[in-house]
């Protein structure tokens, strides 16, 4: 263990739960290297991961974008190509941008493709599923709507899936203002709690912490959620 991280929790009490203005405050003071840390978010859920049916999965724009330039990259045919770059595609391609991905090329942080290409996109599941990178109908990443999904990406528009029982996510910097990340913490907390599928028994939410990057997890209060 570092010295730093000794010194941070030297500090403070982390075995034990915060309310929210508490647990952001905790986690901004904890936020000690040089580098604008982002602030994470980590929800434990109560799902069985082995019921394909309770996967929690989407996306959504946060109140106060985290600012990411979003390399996103669209697979369409010719006739669309011309489309998605002036729509601000960073890579655009058709069949050679498929064999390309096939091959292990994922420098890319969204992967878009027209419902005409996913005959050829499909048996990409391997290289883009692992990565969170599979283009899905559900999450309007397989759509004929090309621009509008590129805007999405590009506007700061994350996804969200469940790995296990937990969802995780970059929900702020460590420079925003208290209020901007608080905003974003319970807007990403609200928009999974409405995800919660059917079927589950008892509290959704089982527990959540947030931590900066290189700092530890703080523990929120359960009861702002199920109280």
């Amino acid at each position: 263990m570092s010295k730093r991280m000794k010194d941070i929790l030297s500090q403070s009490d982390f075995s034990k739960s915060y309310n929210l203005d508490d647990a952001i405050d905790l986690a901004m003071k904890s936020s000690t290297t040089k580098f604008d840390e982002t602030i994470d978010i980590c929800m434990n859920l109560n799902i069985d991961p082995k019921n394909g049916e309770q996967n929690v999965r989407g996306k959504l724009k946060l109140p106060k974008s985290l600012g990411k330039q979003v390399k996103v990259c669209v697979i369409v045919p010719e006739d669309k190509q011309q489309e998605a770059k002036d729509a601000g595609a960073d890579i655009v391609g058709s069949d050679e941008l498929v064999q390309k991905v096939e091959g292990g090329f994922t420098d890319f942080d969204r992967c878009i493709a027209s419902p005409d290409m996913m005959s050829k996109v499909g048996k990409l599941g391997k290289v883009l599923g692992p990565r969170n990178l599979m283009p899905n109908p559900k999450l309007g990443t397989v759509t004929n709507d090309i621009k509008q999904a590129i805007d999405d990406a590009k506007a700061g528009e994350i996804e969200y899936k469940s790995n296990e029982t937990l969802i995780q996510a970059g929900i702020a910097k460590s420079s925003f203002a208290k209020e901007d990340i608080k905003k974003n913490i319970e807007f990403f907390i609200e928009m999974i709690s409405k995800d919660r599928p059917s079927g589950i028994k008892g509290d959704f939410v089982k527990k959540i912490f947030i931590s900066p990057t290189m700092g530890p997890g703080v523990n929120i209060d359960i009861n702002i959620i199920n109280g």
